[in-house]
């Protein structure tokens, strides 16, 4: 059995090495990288750190499957032997067992470094309307000139999107509350964790000769681990089959607010790569009363009005972006007199301020033309994505004229920088943090209670980074993010 575990990781490995080159690869393009650096180094090592814990989480997986099935299915003639106590092959386990645990939990730290720095941009599309002013002794303006003076757009808008990207940040599919009371409730309560036995009873509950003293590693890990991906699994069913569907679905419910806002959503998690969330207003204006709001959604229910889409007679709003060098060369020459601000650390507040509002002006402008093809030299296309592009997370095709707009069907993609779209390293985290403190300290109380802490410090700390960047990127001061 340890030959052939040591084959499955030394072939698994292979494997992983050629995933992690593409992924560097993808990235690198993604990025405008053209030459290898240190910063392909330290991505290629991260690649690999995550596709190394996989390797090792799915062999050790296995491993304890197996010989839970394979043993505890044997009745009278016994054929399969449990590894010795203490032996090399329970030595050999619980190492591959703690090196996919903290492999995984570098990978776990590049995603938040990654996902915490990404850049937002906030695109409004409103302008000013003909509106009366107030009139009366504390009117700044009197007079026909000042009743038919433009109104600004309000600022209200532009404030509830950023805030509601400041809620989606680490919502998650699986509840992890729900899963560790669930966890404990079967393997404590309900007994699984006495299967892990050297004997071949199929005993729920401990004896009082001393047995439950003398369990197996690989098969309490297999019976933790199996507990714990299927808790997870039926979580994830549920959420998409019901949650999502009779409750609530809090990604794509965030779309809609961006098309009732008239405010589009920019995110590049690498310099020329991300995501685009259309949400330009097909009634022109968002600054409106409750009444017409509502008449409004109901001409859209009716199809008495234009579709929400990008393109005409099309309702795609979300799309993945690949930028060309251009235009990311002009997004980094408008925030540069920020940047600049930023890196003196002095000077007048007000005069900061006043930058910021002049950038945040600047780039509304830029990406508004750019999105209404108004620049000749800083075009874009819209088309489909292959399904092995799709798969391999690899575009084909780069873009060295024109930028390319591939359309979401989904309308979901984006969920990929927010904790939504990495549920399935979330769930493998959660799974070796519960499983390597348990085979510390064989106490499953103290493995909950533990993961359950991590998990909250993790959740406070990208809350609260997530918080300053998406103030520094969007330049809503932090005042404003509830």
């Amino acid at each position: 059995m340890h030959l052939a575990t040591t084959i499955s990781v030394v072939v698994l490995s292979v494997l992983s090495l050629l995933v992690t080159l593409l992924e560097t690869s993808s990235w690198s393009r993604r990025s405008g990288q053209q030459t290898l650096n240190f910063t392909t180094l330290i991505k290629f090592m991260a690649f690999l750190s995550g596709n190394l814990a996989n390797t090792f989480f799915l062999v050790t997986f296995g491993t304890g499957v197996y010989w839970l099935v394979v043993f505890k299915a044997q009745l009278s003639v016994v054929t399969a032997m449990l590894p010795s106590p203490g032996g090399s092959i329970e030595r050999h386990f619980k190492s591959y067992v703690s090196l996919a645990f903290i492999l995984k939990a570098l990978q776990l730290i590049h995603l938040l470094v990654v996902q915490l720095s990404v850049d937002i941009f906030l695109i409004d599309w409103e302008r000013p309307q003909n509106k009366p002013r107030a009139s009366g002794p504390s009117a700044p303006l009197s007079g026909p000139a000042a009743s038919a003076a433009p109104a600004a757009p309000s600022a209200w808008r532009r404030l509830l999107v950023a805030n509601e990207w400041n809620e989606l940040q680490a919502v998650r599919r699986v509840s992890l509350g729900l899963q560790l009371l669930a966890a404990l409730l079967l393997l404590q309560v309900v007994g699984l964790v006495n299967l892990a036995t050297r004997d071949l009873q199929l005993n729920l509950h401990s004896g009082g000769d001393g047995l439950s003293s003398l369990d197996c590693p690989v098969l309490r890990y297999g019976i933790i681990t199996s507990v714990w991906l299927g808790l997870g699994l039926l979580q994830l069913l549920i959420y998409h089959l019901l949650y999502e569907r009779c409750v609530e679905d809090k990604v794509r419910q965030f779309v809609d607010l961006c098309s009732i806002s008239n405010v589009s959503v920019l995110v590049l998690i690498h310099r020329c790569y991300g995501y685009y969330i259309h949400g330009r207003s097909v009634h022109g204006n968002a600054d409106v009363s409750i009444e017409t709001l509502r008449n409004n959604l109901r001409n859209e229910e009716e199809n008495r009005c234009a579709q929400r889409g990008l393109e005409p007679h099309s309702d795609t709003q979300v799309f993945e972006v690949a930028l060309t060098e251009r235009v990311c060369q002009q997004l980094n020459r408008v925030t540069l007199p920020l940047t600049e601000l930023s890196e003196r650390r002095h000077g007048d507040r007000a005069e900061r301020r006043s930058q910021a509002d002049r950038v945040s002006h600047n780039m509304n402008t830029l990406l508004s033309l750019f999105l209404q093809h108004s620049l000749k030299d800083m075009d874009y296309i819209v088309k489909d994505k292959l399904a092995l592009e799709r798969i391999l997370k690899y575009e084909f095709q780069q873009p060295t004229e024109r930028s390319v707009l591939y359309k979401d069907p989904d309308g979901a993609v984006f969920g990929e920088v927010l904790y939504y779209g990495k549920e399935l390293l979330l769930l493998i985290f959660d799974t070796l943090l519960f499983c390597v403190i348990d085979m510390a300290s064989r106490d499953l109380v103290l493995a909950a209670v533990l993961t359950y802490t991590v998990q909250q410090v993790l959740d406070i700390i990208r809350f609260r980074v997530s918080r300053r960047n998406l103030s520094s990127k969007t330049l809503v001061d932090q005042c404003f993010l509830i």
